[in-house]
């Protein structure tokens, strides 16, 4: 054996691992620490008795959700790791794989009995392709917006928006419009970082609320959580009224791990209404320590970015911190009644594998655009 070609590698491997301690930026690896042990927390509070009434242990779905912590963990210290050229090439890659699959859901998807075909199933796991295309979306559209404003005459902006329109269009054939919402806002903020002019934008804001009203007028079940969104009376049995009423009687300190009724009622509880799970059981308290915290996350990232000297880095960072922070802005404004409901999770503390995997593979993204770099290199 060559062990002078061993120890090379082993040299090799930790000083790799040295430059990415010295590196990454480490508080946001603990912020996403802690909302990963949240999100554990808010599992075992609100899907033990699903699990019962399943017919599964009581800890099935905590189980599950570790699992997918550590496979979420994994992903995301892989990525910011890579280098930005390899970050770049995969997610264009993984961004066409990720459509077709979109495009396949109208055939081989699955509802769940949801009446929306968001899944795919393999038959010992199923995920949705709309949770996963977000992270290498955003990576494509910037460098399609940085191909056409630093190399003029390519179409790039052009090019993008045709794009999120295919995008959304299968998304809305699900149906899942709150992911095509969430496509709109994201591609909205790269294009208003980028500083591009205001009229296009002005233009997809009209192209937006047009798309708004003919999806009120062409989907039933969306014109009635509209029209009970606008209602000044709560239905108390409604799923935004048991939300309220958890949030209300959790006061400031909760009624306790395990005593809160919200879950029992919510077929949602452990996923798009999470947030009243935490304020009927811990307060007040927990909810604004979530928000803090993915707040922080968010508010960092833009800081870190705003040193960078690399558009590309400025752009694509940007829109994935602005991602997250839309999709936690959605969730927490249909819980109290802010906006109808759309049927979004809050990262890292709802329930399930594609939500989690998907936010780490942002955050890890994330964690590679903000690391300290030399200006002679932006490429480790």
């Amino acid at each position: 054996m060559n062990y002078s070609r061993v120890s090379s590698a082993v040299d090799v491997e930790e000083n790799l691992l040295y430059r990415w301690w010295l590196t990454v930026d480490k508080t946001s690896i603990f912020l996403i620490l802690i909302l990963m042990f949240l999100g554990l927390l808010m599992c075992m509070a609100s899907s033990t008795e699903l699990a019962v009434e399943n017919g599964k242990g009581s800890f099935f779905y905590v189980g599950k959700q570790a699992i997918f912590c550590v496979v979420g963990f994994v992903i995301l210290i892989g990525l910011s790791m890579s280098s930005i050229k390899f970050i770049r090439r995969i997610s264009i890659i993984l961004f066409f794989f990720s459509l077709s699959l979109l495009i396949v859901i109208p055939i081989f998807g699955t509802d769940f009995g949801k009446g929306a075909y968001r899944w795919l199933s393999l038959g010992f796991i199923s995920f949705q392709p709309s949770e996963l295309i977000k992270p290498f979306y955003v990576i494509f559209a910037s460098w399609l917006f940085v191909s056409s404003i630093e190399k003029a005459g390519l179409p790039g902006i052009s090019i993008s928006a045709v794009v999120s329109l295919i995008l959304i269009g299968l998304l809305v054939l699900q149906p899942d419009f709150g992911q095509a919402s969430l496509i709109i806002a994201t591609w909205s903020i790269i294009y208003f970082a980028s500083g591009a002019p205001v009229l296009l934008l002005i233009i997809v804001a009209a192209l937006a609320a047009a798309f708004g009203f003919y999806i009120f007028k062409s989907y039933n079940y969306v014109a009635d959580r509209i029209t009970n969104f606008m209602n000044s009376e709560i239905d108390p049995l409604s799923q935004l009224g048991r939300a309220r009423s958890a949030i209300q009687e959790g006061g400031y300190l909760g009624v306790g791990l395990g005593e809160g009724k919200v879950k029992v009622h919510l077929p949602d509880a452990h996923t798009d209404f999470i947030i009243a799970v935490a304020a009927e059981e811990y307060g007040l308290i927990l909810c604004f320590l979530i928000i803090g915290l993915i707040g922080f996350l968010v508010i960092r990232a833009i800081f870190l970015l705003s040193k960078e000297e690399s558009f590309f880095i400025r752009l694509s960072g940007t829109g994935i911190a602005g991602l997250i922070g839309m999709q936690a802005l959605i969730n927490l404004a249909v819980t109290v009644r802010l906006i109808p409901a759309k049927g979004m999770t809050l990262p890292f503390i709802s329930y399930g594998g594609s939500s989690l995997i998907s936010v780490s593979i942002l955050c890890g993204i994330l964690l590679c655009l903000t690391k300290r770099r030399p200006r002679y290199g932006l490429n480790y």
